[in-house]
């Protein structure tokens, strides 16, 4: 069983996943950036953390295989398929100050990724400090020899996917990147589609704590 989500162009949207679970993130029409962030369920001062994630792999770039480290230097979750090959862990998110600064005080006004995160965090009892450095799936952001990084146009197309699996009970929480003053989304935001499918053992007909988790986690945040 599966149970997905389209998101529309510069939404936000949450998730809580049981242990096992997956997220699948389709590319509906390309060349959108997903800004997301994980944090453990329980204990949402264990969170996603951009350093530990690229010291345990000895990699900036995330796609297949690579796992998601917490704080505590603790599997979150796991990239266990991606057909873009590599996405950033450096970009940030973007916001109403950063905006201002990088492309002038008219774009004050822009709806921004901090502002999705705040929305949907404060589902979860999260605010401005639970904010960290988030993973940008799909967004193509290389960086040169001399430490000097750009945002280009990006390496998804139409229909490409990338799935996750929850190592523990986690907080998923995604902005649908609303940028479109440089070329992370093809400067015209789109929808994504979301889809939790469940653990093996749920899907093969066992009853458990993890299964019910997922669903609370999914009406939650319907």
């Amino acid at each position: 069983m599966t149970h997905s989500t389209v998101v529309p162009a510069r939404s936000a949207w949450s998730a809580v996943l049981a242990p096992g679970e997956t997220l699948t993130i389709t590319d509906l029409h390309g060349n959108q950036a997903v800004d997301f962030l994980v944090y453990d369920a329980r204990d949402t001062s264990v969170r996603y953390s951009a350093p530990d994630t690229i010291h345990a792999q000895g990699n900036i770039f995330l796609t297949t295989g690579s796992v998601l480290m917490s704080n505590e230097h603790t599997p979150l979750m796991t990239v266990v398929d991606d057909e873009v090959g590599r996405h950033d862990t450096v970009g940030g998110a973007c916001s109403k100050e950063s905006n201002t600064l990088r492309y002038g005080h008219h774009t004050w006004s822009q709806h921004a990724c901090v502002e999705n995160f705040l929305a949907e965090g404060h589902k979860y009892g999260l605010g401005k400090r639970d904010l960290v450095s988030n993973v940008n799936w799909y967004m193509n952001v290389p960086v040169e020899k001399d430490g000097t990084l750009g945002i280009v146009d990006g390496l998804s197309a139409p229909g490409l996917t990338l799935t996750l699996r929850a190592e523990r009970e986690v907080i998923v929480l995604v902005s649908n990147c609303p940028q479109i003053n440089n070329p992370c989304n093809g400067f015209e935001p789109t929808a994504v589609e979301m889809t939790i499918g469940e653990a093996p053992s749920a899907a093969a007909g066992g009853a458990g704590t993890a299964g019910g988790a997922g669903e609370a986690g999914r009406a939650g945040a319907a």
